[in-house]
């Protein structure tokens, strides 16, 4: 729901990200071996690889909709179809749209507060980034990587030591995230947080008041207003039971997203990767396409999967040919089904995506609420 403007400074940042990334991606392998590789691969193993994909949508689902209870019961299928929507712009359209077009559509066909849902959604981000966390440092605490590892990527260089570093700094980060949201979910320190985000133009005693009211009212306003919806998506902290519930979902989701990645790579040959090698190098692709870039993530997606896959000596060519044989059978099984939804739904994804701005998020949207 961002202007047009914003979704094509977004569309030119990712170019230029993804055309980077696709460039140290693809500029040792031969375009005709890996043509050739591809067609080597056994696609059927592509059916169950799709089948756990839905799978891990479906119970995403079910973590939703227990995270929308406080505000509404909802069928499955009212469910269903927003959030599939909202997965298929994201594949469709930059700026990840889909995650407020899923709030908006939600909005309009079952009458809960814009706000509200745009929580839920922003508490199951959290959820998210905690269990990509905290499986990446297991990951990288059981998975054997040899000590002499040393492999370049564009001018960067990895090796045992650094990824011993990346996995303690990602550690402190999972204990950081889970006291600030501790931190949120109470209201005394989440009053005292935005009082101090509202307080802080006040430190820049260089700059004049109308420069400090501008920093106040197009970023302080907002993050307070952003704290103030994720502390409304986790208002289930105070059911320990629902809680528990959401992570062992979160946990679920990633474990059956792990499985397409895993299945798949049983078609595709020179793979005898386990399933926490092939597990570590999801968590890296996801780390790689929580950058900005093109829609459907083309080319962070590819820089990821052959980055994370030479980590555990996966030569080039397969690399790069598993990388985009399971990047394409992620995507199209989504973008199909969100479509499909919103056919039967009748919601108009044109209309969805160019809707309003992110002032939204906390104006007009929110005196609209019922």
């Amino acid at each position: 729901m961002f202007g047009k403007k914003k979704i094509f400074a977004s569309l030119a940042v990712g170019l230029v990200l993804s055309g980077v990334a696709l460039y140290f991606s693809f500029r040792n392998i031969p375009l005709g071996e890996l043509v050739v590789y591809l067609r080597t691969v056994n696609y059927w193993w592509v059916i169950p690889s799709v089948c756990a994909t839905l799978i891990a949508f479906v119970v995403r689902v079910i973590r939703w909709r227990l995270l929308l209870s406080p505000f509404k019961k909802t069928g499955f299928w009212n469910a269903f179809h927003p959030l599939m929507i909202g997965f298929s712009l994201n594949c469709l359209l930059p700026a990840r749209v889909g995650e407020l077009a899923r709030p908006a559509i939600f909005f309009k066909k079952e009458n809960v507060s814009f706000s509200k849902v745009l929580a839920t959604v922003g508490a199951e981000r959290v959820f998210d980034i905690v269990v990509l966390l905290i499986s990446f440092v297991v990951v990288l605490v059981t998975v054997d990587i040899a000590p002499d590892l040393d492999i370049s990527f564009g001018a960067y260089h990895l090796n045992k030591a650094t990824l011993d570093t990346i996995a303690e700094t990602t550690l402190k980060l999972s204990l950081i995230l889970v006291l600030g949201i501790v931190l949120i979910s109470v209201e005394a320190t989440r009053r005292g947080i935005k009082q101090l985000i509202l307080a802080s133009p006040r430190l820049l005693f260089f700059a004049g008041h109308a420069i400090k009211e501008r920093i106040k009212q197009g970023i302080c306003v907002r993050l307070t207003c952003f704290i103030d919806n994720l502390a409304a998506g986790l208002d289930l902290l105070k059911s320990p039971k629902k809680l528990s519930l959401c992570f062992f979902l979160s946990l679920l989701v990633w474990a059956f997203s792990g499985v397409a990645y895993y299945v798949l790579s049983f078609g595709c040959p020179g793979f005898t990767l386990s399933f926490l090698e092939i597990y570590a190098v999801m968590v890296i692709i996801c780390f790689f396409i929580s950058l900005p870039s093109v829609p459907g993530f083309w080319g962070l997606w590819e820089a990821g999967g052959v980055f994370g896959l030479s980590i555990f000596g996966v030569a080039a060519k397969e690399a790069a040919g598993f990388t985009l044989a399971n990047h394409f059978f992620q995507l199209v099984p989504v973008i199909i089904v969100g479509l499909a939804s919103s056919v039967i739904t009748g919601v108009s994804l044109v209309q969805i995506a160019h809707e309003g701005n992110v002032a939204t998020i906390c104006g007009e949207k929110m005196r609209s609420e019922p």
